[in-house]
């Protein structure tokens, strides 16, 4: 599958601007489809991070890099991963969907997120991880669970506010993740409400990664909760200690 994506991409690297500027990649992932994500550099990277949003996924990004949906946290501290040395790709829904709803799990968004690690590896020449936000867990753990490294997988996992508990799809702690061998990092809030993400169940997850050289677990608290639970500006977006997560993440990932 790689080498058939070889020429697209080869094409699209010689068409898009300066690795220097924020820009808008469409990459070619499956027949006739594209999947987009907004490209934020950064200075002296170290590693490549694809930011995976909760809720339904789409985040609304235009041609020209505007995110109509960007409270997420991970959408919304998206130049804070990058001002931690770490260049950042911001996924959006493929070009023919409008979310990712009863997708995440699927053969297809497997295959979308290949084609935007391949090409990042291949532009940026760095190691590339997946990191994922409430519903974006299911999303980055399954991609891991059915794409290894050695196959064009992740080089590494960072999930947050993972889900642990799901009657519409299967939860992070539900998975193959026996089958996962790159190293994975938890983050939780302590005070964390959402129904789906319980900090008391956090074990459920944990305990499944045992088998790994290399995984950690970061609790947090403090900031401020206003709204839905599960919501973004809730302690499970980690509203108002955002520069300290994410601070925390990238260190643990420039150090593995």
């Amino acid at each position: 599958m790689l080498r058939n994506l070889l020429f697209p991409l080869l094409f699209l690297s010689a068409a898009v601007t300066s690795a220097q500027t924020t820009r808008v990649v469409d990459v070619p992932s499956r027949s006739g489809v594209t999947q987009r994500f907004l490209l934020l550099p950064a200075e002296s990277a170290t590693a490549a991070v694809i930011l995976f949003a909760g809720g339904d996924g789409s985040i609304e990004i235009s041609p020209d890099g505007g995110i109509k949906r960007s409270g997420n946290f991970l959408v919304r501290s998206r130049q804070t991963f990058a001002d931690n040395g770490l260049a950042v790709a911001v996924i959006d829904a493929p070009s023919d969907r409008q979310t990712l709803d009863g997708f995440r799990q699927s053969a297809e968004h497997v295959a979308d997120a290949r084609a935007a690690i391949a090409w990042l590896r291949q532009e940026l020449k760095l190691p590339v991880w997946l990191i994922g936000t409430s519903r974006g867990t299911q999303s980055v753990a399954y991609i891991a669970t059915q794409l290894a490294q050695t196959e064009g997988g992740a080089d590494g996992l960072v999930l947050t506010s993972s889900v642990l508990a799901d009657r519409r799809e299967q939860p992070v702690s539900a998975m193959a993740l026996d089958r996962i061998s790159v190293p994975v990092l938890v983050t939780h809030h302590r005070q964390d409400s959402c129904r789906a993400c319980l900090f008391s169940d956090l074990p459920r997850l944990t305990d499944k990664l045992k088998h790994l050289k290399k995984t950690d677990t970061m609790v947090f608290d403090g900031g401020i909760s206003n709204g839905d639970a599960c919501g973004a500006r809730a302690y499970h977006g980690y509203n108002g200690i955002e520069v300290e997560v994410v601070g925390k993440i990238a260190a643990w990932i420039k150090s593995n």
